[in-house]
C-alpha cells in the first residue's frame, strides 16, 4: 500500500524547520513517502481531496494543527458515515481503532488513516501507521547506471521485485526496490551484494551506515570546509552517535583560516590558489593532524558568482579525502546555484569517503 501524506494548515507551507522535523520523524517510522499534499487553512478542495484518498486503499497520515484536528474528524466522518466522539480529551471519530495523546488511528475501506495533531515548539506525537516492508533501498557506487540495470534485471525476476535507479551525484545511484506480490527483497539485495560486492552498501541511509562502521571499529573523522561552509558536517550531527566518530570540524572559509588552522602553506595558496588539488590536500593533512583523526574530508571551490573567473567558473569544487595511509584529490565542475552546489559537493565527498576504504565500508 502507497504512503499518502497530507499537511492541512498554513504553518506546514511557511514553517520549513517544523515541515523538516516533521519529514524526518516520518521517515525515520515509515521509510517511504509516495506522495506529499499540502492544503492551506479552509481549503475548500480539502473535502473531495479527502474522500478520494480514504476511497483510494492506500495508507494516508494526515498531519494537521490544533485548530483544524476537529474539522479533520469532521470530514473524515463524512465522508466514512461516522460520528465524532470526545476519548482522552480528543474528538475523533467513533471507529478510530488505536489511539493516544494527539494521533488516532482507523480504517476504511482497505485504506488506514493516522490523523496526527502538531504545533510548533512541540514533540510530534507518535505515528501509528507501521512501515511498509515490502520497500528497501541500496547504494551502488562506480557503476555505470545501464550496466547495473542489467546486472539487476536477471535477479529482479527471479524474485519478484522492481526497482528504479536515481543518481545523486556521478557514480552514485540509489536504488529503490519495490517487492511484488510473493517477492523476495532480501534475496534479491543479497544476490545483487553477491554479484558487486565492492560496488554495494546494503543500507537506507549512508551517514548512518558511515557512523555505525567507523563506531564499530573505534574511527573518527574529521572536516575541514570552505565553500560549503559546514555543511558536511550538519549531514553527519544530525544523525544520533555522530559524537562517537566526529570530534569537529574546521570551516576556514578564508585563506587566512586555512593558513593558521590547518597549517596550508602560504606559498601553496598563493601559487595554485584555495581551489586546487594542492591546497585541500594540505587541508585535508591538516584536519587529520588537528583533530588526530583516521579520515579526513576538505571541500574547497566557488559555490556562488562572487569569486568566480574564467579559468575557476561558479560550480568549480576541489575535494580531498585522506586517511592514515592513502590520499586521494579530484576536482569537479557542478552545476545549479549555489545551495546545490555546496550539496553536490558533500555527496561526492562523503563517496569519495566510502572509495577510500572499501574494506571498511564495504
Amino acid at each position: 500500500m502507497k504512503l499518502h501524506l497530507i499537511f492541512i494548515g498554513n504553518k506546514f507551507i511557511y514553517n520549513e524547520p517544523l515541515q523538516e522535523y516533521a519529514f524526518r520523524n516520518i521517515e525515520k517510522e515509515l521509510r517511504f513517502i509516495d506522495s506529499v499534499a499540502y492544503f492551506k487553512e479552509s481549503d475548500n478542495s480539502l473535502f473531495l481531496s479527502l474522500e478520494q484518498e480514504l476511497n483510494a486503499e492506500n495508507r494516508v497520515l494526515i498531519v494537521t494543527n490544533r485548530q483544524n484536528f476537529p474539522t479533520v474528524g469532521k470530514v473524515i466522518c463524512t465522508v466514512t458515515g461516522d460520528s465524532q466522539v470526545l476519548k482522552e480529551g480528543m474528538l475523533m471519530p467513533q471507529k478510530a481503532m488505536l489511539f493516544k495523546e494527539r494521533t488516532y488511528l482507523l480504517e476504511h475501506n482497505r485504506s488506514a488513516i493516522n490523523v496526527i495533531q502538531m504545533d510548533e515548539n512541540s514533540k510530534m506525537p507518535q505515528i501509528l501507521l507501521h512501515a511498509n516492508d515490502t520497500q528497501a533501498t541500496i547504494h551502488v557506487f562506480d557503476e555505470n547506471r545501464d550496466d547495473l540495470i542489467a546486472i539487476l534485471n536477471p535477479i529482479a525476476q527471479t524474485y519478484k521485485i522492481s526497482f528504479g535507479v536515481t543518481s545523486y551525484v556521478e557514480g552514485w545511484l540509489r536504488v529503490d526496490i519495490n517487492s511484488k506480490r510473493y517477492g523476495d527483497i532480501s534475496k534479491f539485495i543479497h544476490s545483487a551484494k553477491n554479484l558487486i560486492p565492492k560496488k554495494l552498501i546494503a543500507s537506507a541511509n549512508i551517514i548512518e551506515h558511515i557512523i555505525e562502521k567507523l563506531s564499530s571499529r573505534g574511527k573518527k573523522i574529521t572536516f575541514a570546509e570552505s565553500c560549503t561552509g559546514g555543511l558536511l558536517a550538519y549531514y553527519f550531527t544530525k544523525y544520533n552517535g555522530a559524537s562517537k566518530i566526529l570530534d569537529g570540524s574546521l570551516v576556514t572559509y578564508s585563506n587566512i583560516l586555512k593558513e593558521n588552522w590547518l597549517a596550508v602553506d602560504h606559498e601553496v595558496l598563493e601559487n595554485f590558489g584555495a581551489v586546487s588539488h594542492e591546497v585541500v590536500s594540505e587541508m585535508s593533512r591538516g584536519a587529520l593532524s588537528v583533530g588526530e583523526a583516521d579520515y579526513a574530508l576538505s571541500i574547497s571551490g566557488i559555490a556562488g558568482d562572487a569569486g568566480a573567473t574564467e579559468l575557476k567558473p561558479v560550480g568549480r569544487v576541489c575535494i580531498g579525502v585522506r586517511s592514515k595511509d592513502v590520499r586521494d584529490e579530484q576536482h569537479f565542475l557542478f552545476q545549479g546555484d549555489r545551495n546545490y552546489v555546496q550539496y553536490q559537493s558533500v555527496m561526492m565527498a562523503i563517496k569519495m569517503l566510502l572509495l577510500i576504504d572499501k574494506e571498511a565500508f564495504f
